[in-house]
């Protein structure tokens, strides 16, 4: 079966509603953009700059994606486009013999010849830190997952059955990281000609509920914690000085506990850290006073550029989460992660009344929608600013003439 039989299937259908139409040979319409109906996989609306708007059918035959004007919106109702669209890709289906099968195998590849195919195109944008996770997640769940599956004939029930065992072997976050990986590989072979467009079966199987972790450390547990880190300050042992001035320095900027981890003394340009690679990319973080006496403070080795360095097995200190069950047991601070003292920095800029904006730009965020994540305030700070508002409201009442309500008489108390 050729591009012709399917023109020639769509003329057949056209004529049966009493449509002739056809485009002249040559002719090329200008720049458009494709509108995919998602009940009917292969069918779209084609959109030109000049207004022009022609029903589309889009179907693999012969191991190559073809697409196949219908005809213009002008001429035929979405109904009748959408019945000649379903007789098309029937043909398409059932229309093959063995040298069209030999010319799909050729074109379109199993799963893990395409997953070796993203990979070796794809991986060379990534981090080095996500192409170590993926490379874990990849050798773990993805290899030989669709094993014998082309790439085109991964379906809905094939992923959600993945998914499935999936959640099984490994927790939910984890889960939905490859989830992730595997959508976007897809993606990438609907870009690369070997899916149709818009058939993606990722996008029906629903992710795990992400866990929210609203921890941040209250006034009292700061002043545990910092008791505790101030005297690993001051101990004799070097090994417990750089832990204790690294953490606190996370306190200090709100910095990711790799960001910090990695510091090299090049990267300290006086009141500022350039930080050299982050989650974002490379960024600058501000320094008070506070966190610039806490790196002063920190002893230097000769010929060694890391700020937070071992002196025991020389080398640098790039796992802070090792040494924090020992520091947050100390402070009593059960079931507190590192990154929580991320979520104290912003939270308490909040608290101080810094904008989400500023907070974002302290933080490294790209969007405030990040940042508000992180920015909680505890039900002192909520309370007070519930009163600031209700007694600025409560003056424009009385100055208009209205009665005052700020009467202690009136005031009661409820629990709701």
């Amino acid at each position: 079966m050729t591009a012709l039989v399917l023109r020639k299937i769509v003329n057949d259908a056209l004529a049966e509603v009493g449509i002739s139409f056809e485009y002249p040979s040559g002719y090329k319409l200008k720049p458009r953009t494709t509108t995919w109906f998602e009940n009917e996989r292969g069918f779209g609306l084609r959109h030109y700059t000049t207004g022009r708007e022609v029903y589309v059918v889009q179907t693999r035959m012969a191991g190559r994606l073809r697409t196949v004007t219908i005809a213009p919106a002008t001429l035929i109702t979405q109904h009748q486009a959408m019945t000649i669209a379903r007789r098309v890709i029937a043909y398409a289906q059932v229309g093959h013999d063995p040298a069209t099968d030999r010319a799909r195998i050729r074109s379109a590849p199993r799963f893990d010849d395409f997953l070796d195919e993203y990979w070796r195109r794809w991986s060379p944008k990534w981090k080095a830190s996500t192409l170590a996770t993926h490379g874990v997640y990849r050798r773990l769940y993805l290899d030989h997952a669709f094993t014998g599956i082309f790439i085109d004939e991964l379906n809905e029930a094939h992923v959600s059955k993945w998914f499935a065992a999936l959640n099984d072997e490994t927790g939910p976050g984890a889960a939905n990281r490859c989830l992730n990986i595997l959508a976007n590989m897809l993606a990438k072979a609907e870009s690369w000609g070997y899916r149709l467009e818009n058939t993606n079966p990722c996008r029906a199987v629903r992710p795990n509920r992400k866990r929210r972790c609203e921890r941040f450390l209250s006034s009292a547990e700061l002043a545990r914690l910092g008791k505790v880190l101030a005297e690993d300050r001051a101990s004799e042992d070097q090994l417990k000085v750089v832990v204790a001035a690294a953490i606190t320095l996370l306190l200090l900027t709100g910095c990711r506990s790799g960001e910090v981890a990695g510091l090299q003394w090049p990267d300290v340009r006086g009141n500022r850290l350039k930080l050299r690679d982050s989650k974002t990319g490379p960024r600058t973080v501000w320094l008070g006073d506070e966190a610039r006496a806490v790196m002063a403070a920190l002893p230097r080795q000769k010929s060694v550029l890391w700020l937070f360095w071992n002196p025991v097995l020389r080398k640098p200190v790039l796992r802070l989460t090792n040494h924090w069950p020992s520091i947050r047991k100390r402070a009593q601070l059960t079931g507190v992660r590192l990154h929580d003292l991320r979520h104290t920095f912003a939270s308490h800029a909040a608290m101080n009344k810094e904008t989400l904006p500023m907070i974002g730009r302290l933080l490294g965020h790209r969007s405030t929608q990040s940042t508000s994540r992180y920015a909680h305030l505890d039900d002192v700070h909520l309370l007070e600013a519930a009163e600031e508002i209700g007694s600025v409201i409560g003056q424009m009442i009385a100055s208009a003439g209205g009665a005052p309500i700020s009467d202690p008489s009136m005031l009661r108390t409820s629990e709701c």
